[in-house]
């Protein structure tokens, strides 16, 4: 079993504590987002847990606690763009993200960090042109750090419609979009980066652009040492590349602030759930009730073999 931490959250900037106890205790609970009373109990023991894939905005947090995960295979989809508090509201200054991303892979290996670009959004201000002058500042600033730069189109969610209205968004046109990547991919190559693009239409990519699988079972297969039996996941959108995984996050716990993030309704109902974290819990943020029914599925270990493939 793969674990995802998480699409739904910022866990290495929020929750280690709770993540590294979760580890501990070799359990953690997922409530459904969408029947809130069904949980899900999720064994994190090493005969089921292959590998984890973390998701964040700022690992500093995570810094003091990699120890704690000395025993689990896992890389870092490490999302780092160059947009400032008007965008991206609460998250540290970008030069102290870069420090960051270079501290992680002095001590992690540039193997495990996957530096995502993500989302490119365009405006008057954000053009291809300053996007490319930017993209190429932070891969100068990051070369050897990373094998692996991911860039993806800003998808319009519904709920994101009024905080992003100010913005001024567009879309360019697809010839537009695919010189872009185009250039993007020759500055990413001059720094030791391949780059690939997030669940984008692979009629857009231009050569040496490639489509990405975030839950990547050839990445994973390295960090494991075995082959993985990891069908695609069909939870995810049709162009998504991603192998099968359990997500353990909690929509409507960042507090990042991103005005493009889709896992979050409002500042509301952050404020709502933060207030209810505890990092003793089983669950993310909350306790159980007596309305709850827990179930535990049949989770399995995804390995083929017991012997290294890369010995």
């Amino acid at each position: 079993m793969i674990v995802s931490a998480s699409r739904r959250t910022d866990i290495p900037a929020f929750f280690m504590p709770w993540l590294v106890g979760r580890l501990r205790e070799g359990f953690a609970l997922v409530r459904n987002p969408y029947n809130p009373h069904r949980v899900s109990r999720i064994p994190l023991t090493p005969d089921v847990l292959d590998a984890m894939v973390l998701w964040t905005k700022n690992p500093l947090p995570m810094l003091p606690h990699l120890d704690a995960l000395r025993d689990v295979p896992y890389y870092i989809q490490f999302t780092l763009t160059p947009y400032g508090r008007d965008i991206e509201r609460n998250l540290p200054d970008k030069t102290a993200l870069l420090d960051g991303f270079s501290e992680l892979s002095r001590q992690i290996g540039p193997e495990r960090l996957v530096w995502r670009y993500d989302p490119l959004l365009f405006n008057a201000k954000w053009t291809p042109d300053v996007h490319l002058a930017a993209f190429a500042r932070m891969a100068e600033r990051l070369s050897g750090c990373t094998d692996t730069s991911t860039v993806s189109i800003l998808d319009h969610y519904r709920r994101m419609e009024k905080a992003c209205a100010p913005l001024g968004l567009h879309t360019p046109v697809p010839e537009v979009l695919s010189e872009l990547l185009a250039r993007m991919a020759e500055v990413a190559a001059q720094h030791g980066m391949r780059l690939t693009t997030c669940a984008e239409d692979p009629a857009l990519l231009p050569p040496g652009v490639f489509p990405a699988r975030c839950i990547d079972p050839v990445r994973l297969e390295k960090l494991v040492g075995v082959p993985l039996s990891l069908p695609r996941d069909a939870n995810q959108r049709p162009a998504c590349g991603c192998a099968r995984s359990v997500d353990i996050g909690c929509y409507n716990t960042c507090s990042n602030g991103c005005l493009y993030c889709y896992a979050n309704w409002s500042d509301a109902s952050i404020q709502r759930q933060r207030a209810r974290y505890d990092p003793d819990s089983p669950l993310l943020c909350g306790q159980l009730t007596d309305e709850d029914i827990v179930t535990e599925g049949a989770f399995s270990s995804d390995k083929l073999l017991q012997t290294s493939l890369f010995d």
